[in-house]
């Protein structure tokens, strides 16, 4: 269904809800239910559910939301998740098989290398490459296994069947050409999925790109409260979508109802919480731009970013997320600095209301500096926040 609202913020604040019922309320309650009445031939049944697993009506109306956001001008499915990591997952195993090749970034979310490892387990050809500079392109024409495992027993690689796309990529920020890549992909058969976390749907229509998939991770930015574990999928081919959800079935990581409608009701002040934490992390890598210790500094809305020319041209509204990237002196120092930090909690994930910053290293698995700082600014008012940052700086310098 797509959706009768132009503006990003109405339509945030309207997406997925029920017509209007006299004496109801305008978001429903939480469906609790397990099963349901089903009389009759469970094949033959003319109502939408039957069992907790396969369907709930408050996952119906986040999917609807969420559909309206990711695929406005054009009807969409969307299958949601318990996780982020479900929805990945999901859609790689539900369309890959052995003997198939699939091309992932080398720089995305650390729990795609052991995914990779596992899907290589299975018989699947995986290839990795950078975001930046579309080099997941030289891939595609079957180049060698960037992980250095075997060609599943062929001589020769096989034809890719899938291109995960991650963009901008977490945690370094780097952005592809997701039209150029989408097209190449398809001109070669292979199914194209990006993962459209850090951006949300408001800064970024992946399936408007030419992306089979948009998959996130709705813990981060999309429900952004840190309250929530959560992810979908968003196609608009029901034959995909369909897949999507009979793996989801098969599973069983279905999200629970008061997680979905927790969900639900945070995507009111989406467009408010993302167009904030947006300004401010450009002002913050604004103002990291002028301290001597920062070195590495990223934010694809910097027009001087390596990535904002690219970003620019597909990103939405000037929302170039609210993630900025940087590389202090050092383990200690940037232990030191998220230490003395009053408005910033030293915590992963990002995305949420709370701003929060990491030293990214400490969990290993991204190839990053032992200094790398992965900041995610939340909705304070930014004179404060910046504030509390370059006074963090300015204290441990000193020491």
């Amino acid at each position: 269904m797509t959706s009768k609202h132009t503006g990003d913020g109405t339509r945030a604040v309207r997406a997925g809800l029920p017509e209007p019922e006299a004496y109801e309320p305008t978001l429903p309650g939480p469906a609790f239910a397990a099963h349901y009445h089903l009389p009759g031939d469970a094949d033959v049944h003319q109502g939408p559910y039957t069992y907790g697993r396969d369907a709930n009506p408050t996952w119906t109306r986040l999917e609807r939301a969420i559909s309206e956001l990711e695929s406005p001008d054009a009807d969409a499915e969307t299958v949601v998740f318990a996780s982020g990591m479900g929805a990945i997952s999901a859609v790689l195993l539900s369309q890959l098989g052995q003997g198939d090749a699939a091309v992932l970034p080398s720089d995305g979310y650390q729990l795609l290398a052991p995914l990779g490892e596992r899907l290589r387990g299975y018989g699947i050809e995986v290839r990795t490459a950078p975001t930046g500079g579309d080099a997941q392109l030289a891939l595609l024409d079957g180049a060698p296994d960037a992980g250095g495992g075997p060609h599943n027993g062929h001589d020769e690689p096989q034809p890719v069947k899938l291109l995960w796309i991650e963009s901008p990529a977490n945690p370094g920020l780097d952005v592809c050409d997701i039209r150029r890549l989408a097209n190449a992909a398809h001109e070669r058969g292979a199914l194209v999925a990006v993962d459209n976390t850090l951006a949300t749907p408001l800064g970024q229509r992946p399936l408007d790109l030419g992306a089979d998939f948009s998959v996130a991770s709705g813990t981060k930015a999309l429900t952004g409260h840190g309250d929530v574990l959560l992810g979908y999928v968003t196609c608009r081919d029901p034959g995909l979508a369909a897949s999507v959800r009979a793996w989801r079935k098969m599973a069983g990581g279905i999200p629970g109802p008061m997680e979905a409608w927790l969900a639900h009701r945070s995507l009111a002040t989406l467009q408010l919480r993302v167009d904030r934490q947006a300004r401010t992390a450009l002002a913050l890598a604004e103002a990291l731009r002028e301290r001597p210790e920062v070195t590495g500094l990223r934010h694809p809305g910097l027009p001087t970013d390596p990535a904002h020319r690219v970003a620019a041209a597909q990103m939405r509204g000037g929302r170039y997320g609210c993630v900025v990237s940087f590389v202090l002196p050092g383990q200690e120092h940037a232990d030191r600095f998220l230490a003395a930090l009053r408005l910033v909690d030293d915590a992963t994930s990002f995305g949420g209301v709370r701003s929060t910053a990491e030293r990214r290293g400490r969990w290993g698995g991204d190839a990053v500096p032992d200094g790398f700082i992965r900041f995610s600014v939340g909705a304070e008012d930014p004179d404060d926040l910046i504030a509390d940052v370059l006074r963090a700086l300015d204290e441990v310098s000193m020491e």
